[in-house]
């Protein structure tokens, strides 16, 4: 059996770790180098690392960082934000990273997820996608670090960068990022069982009991997480020893 997966995550903006509630209230976390080392020790399964200004500001994402946390760490980490090509892929991997994830480019230039297929394989593409409900219940995609609607709706967008060779899905549910309120369950559910790559959870996570829900219900196959982490309230070595008291398959 596959284990279940604990990925924190480094919003990254200005060389410091950030974090907000909703994709708003933007507040300092950290030095991203100093907690990638913290969350290597501690056990986490991967890390990735979201330049979050770069698709709006227009530029590459800052490979100084990716660098220095590939020299601390010995665990996989995805990098985001500001990939919109082939070149910036593959500065990416280069400076140390083991998958990219693709959200903006991908929905202005579709194509540019089987260009990443087959220039560095499916398993190093990974497909961000940041989404809400509107207010008929749809859950619709946003881009541009979430401040762009495009009129796109969830499954169908899966359904088509999977068609197009995404090794990997990682769902943001926008309405839950920092509320510590628990994942977008059904949202997920749904994601999982139609879709057969694996999910990654992000959004929500509060408590221990919200990544037993993610991986029972939510059927998601990793779960992310961000402030619970950088603000000392959930300690990944306890998180993981709740989940194997709970019978969840995942890495000790």
């Amino acid at each position: 059996m596959l284990t279940k997966r604990i990925v924190p995550c480094l919003d990254i903006r200005g060389g410091r770790t950030v974090k907000g509630i909703e994709f708003e209230s933007i507040r300092d976390a950290g030095d991203p180098v100093e907690l990638a080392a913290r969350y290597n020790q501690q056990g986490a399964d991967e890390l990735v690392l979201l330049d979050i200004s770069a698709t709006v500001e227009e530029r590459q994402p800052m490979l100084q960082v990716m660098e220095s946390v590939a020299r601390q760490v010995a665990i996989p980490f995805t990098v985001g934000g500001g990939i919109d090509s082939e070149k910036s892929a593959y500065r990416a991997l280069r400076a140390g990273a083991d998958k990219v994830a693709v959200n903006s480019a991908a929905l202005r230039k579709p194509r540019l997820l089987q260009d990443l297929n087959r220039a560095f394989g499916q398993q190093c593409v990974v497909l961000a996608v940041d989404a809400k409900p509107n207010p008929a219940g749809q859950w619709e995609v946003f881009a541009a670090g979430g401040r762009q609607p495009t009129g796109r709706f969830l499954q169908e967008w899966v359904q088509e960068a999977v068609d197009r060779g995404i090794g990997e899905v990682l769902f943001t549910a926008m309405n839950k990022d920092g509320t510590r309120s628990g994942f977008a369950l059904e949202a997920l559910a749904e994601l999982s069982t139609r879709f057969s790559v694996p999910l990654i959870a992000s959004g929500g996570a509060g408590r221990p009991q919200h990544f037993q829900e993610v991986f029972t219900t939510g059927k998601a196959d990793a779960a992310l997480a961000a402030s619970i982490f950088h603000y000392g309230d959930c300690r990944i070595p306890n998180l993981k020893e709740y989940l194997l008291q709970q019978q969840i398959a995942i890495r000790p």
